[in-house]
């Protein structure tokens, strides 16, 4: 069962523009990167040819003459004979590049020679890729892939663009839901937060119609990460990465969710962990929000690189690295008790990541002044604030009202509920946080 994906257009497109140049495709392990460019290539081309670096090492050796085209071309053709090299027919995919990071090098040729098209991709890219850069830059294209986001959950359920286009519409009319809409988008929704977006566990539940061996999907993955931590950590210590992974969530579950190193292990300084922080977000596996020196504009550069909080990249996998008693009570009754909070955060942090946010928090030392995160417009900074209920939002309020902030005029609060609008404040279901970008980007606030 083939799951339709964004980078499905991207793919289309990127074929079809003319002088293309080759493409890398970056992502975590297992987020579906090489089903989604098999299926391309598979569709689109006369010839398909898919190198393997970790199954087929011996495709390591096609470099043994130099990096150009011509010589990788030939060399090819010796170790498989099969392979059909047809000019303007023919994609080269070349997976699971960080065993063999050597290959970019050759980018540059192939773009000169113009008579194929290549596709590099491979888990733990951001491990090799300054490497991969140096030796690539100007001759390359890159796409960075993530696990499935709500809108491509849909899809997978089997709703069209139609139903997408129609929440967005409500978002931008404030028409609240009605009752059936909301339920049934909301009960789609905690499916989405207690299976994620892992290509196979999405598959596993749409093919079975339950959430039986998801969880075991899920567990595997996480230990499949922290093998992959010891396979590819290089340099750094392997256990303190494994520690931060493992402390995600408990730190999330508690009213300060800015990320502490001194919680991770007895003794732990910063400047020792800082490297494997780095390592888990060049890997893509988490992600990182931070905290902003002021809430104002521009947002680069106005932000303490020492003061974050982390996510998973994909929820599910938080849900999964749960003990087992929060584990059920979730799955079973849909309660998180002090993971709720976390939960709703950081699915919110994993929407604007997907629709390609910089994630950013503020926190004012002096006072209970703080806020979940921040989107920008054109003219505009935007507070977004996350609730698990449909709580108050004093933080909020006082951003949107002080004269201390100018550019904020009104703000976003993500709620167990339905959508409404008061006092500059726009109040959304959880479910629709996947939208905020196209809703801004096409959003003008109401005079109040």
């Amino acid at each position: 069962m083939y799951l339709k994906r964004k980078i499905d257009l991207y793919l289309a497109d990127w074929k079809s523009a003319n002088g293309h140049k080759p493409l890398i495709v970056k992502g975590a392990r297992q987020i579906g990167k090489t089903e989604s460019i098999r299926a391309f290539g598979q569709q689109q081309y006369t010839s398909f040819i898919e190198i393997n670096f970790i199954f087929e090492p011996q495709y390591k050796q096609i470099t043994v003459d130099g990096y150009s085209a011509r010589q990788i071309i030939k060399n090819l053709s010796l170790i498989n004979p099969s392979f059909r090299f047809i000019p303007g027919e023919t994609l080269i995919f070349f997976d699971e590049l960080q065993d063999f990071p050597d290959i970019a090098t050759s980018l540059k040729s192939f773009r000169e020679d113009g008579r194929f098209d290549v596709i590099c991709s491979g888990s733990l890219l951001g491990i090799n890729y300054r490497q991969i850069e140096s030796v690539s830059v100007g001759h390359k294209q890159d796409y960075e892939m993530r696990s499935l986001d709500f809108e491509e959950f849909l899809w997978a359920k089997g709703y069209d663009g139609q139903i997408v286009n129609g929440l967005l519409e409500h978002m931008l009319t404030m028409k609240p839901f009605n009752d059936l809409e909301l339920s049934r988008f909301n009960s789609l929704f905690m499916d989405y937060c207690v299976l994620g977006g892992m290509p196979a566990v999405v598959r596993q539940y749409i093919e079975t119609g339950t959430f039986e061996g998801t969880l075991d999907i899920q567990r595997q993955l996480l230990l499949d990460y922290e093998e992959d931590v010891r396979k590819y950590a290089q340099g750094i210590d392997q256990t303190r990465i494994i520690n931060v992974l493992r402390h995600i969530a408990p730190q999330l579950a508690k009213d300060n969710k800015k990320f502490q190193i001194s919680k991770v292990a007895s003794g732990a300084r910063f400047r020792d962990y800082r490297g494997c922080i780095d390592w888990l977000l060049d890997s893509g596996i988490v992600q990182a929000c931070y905290c902003l020196l002021h809430p104002e504009l521009p947002l680069g550069g106005n932000y303490d690189a020492d003061k974050f909080k982390l996510y998973y990249a994909d929820t599910g996998l938080l849900v999964a690295s749960l003990d087992a008693e929060a584990q059920e009570e979730f799955r079973a009754h849909r309660n998180l008790g002090v993971y709720k909070g976390a939960l709703y955060e950081n699915i919110a942090a994993e929407a604007l990541a997907k629709s390609g946010m910089p994630l950013y928090y503020y926190k004012r030392e002096d006072s209970t002044l703080e806020e979940d995160f921040f989107a920008r417009t054109a003219k505009a900074l935007v507070p977004i604030e996350v609730k698990g209920g449909n709580n108050s939002t004093q933080s909020l309020r006082t951003l949107i009202k002080s004269d201390k902030y100018p550019d904020i005029h009104y703000g976003i609060k993500l709620v167990h509920g339905n959508l409404g609008h008061a006092n500059q404040i726009y109040t959304f279901p959880h479910f629709c946080a996947f939208l905020l970008g196209r809703f801004l980007h096409g959003f003008v606030p109401q005079n109040e």
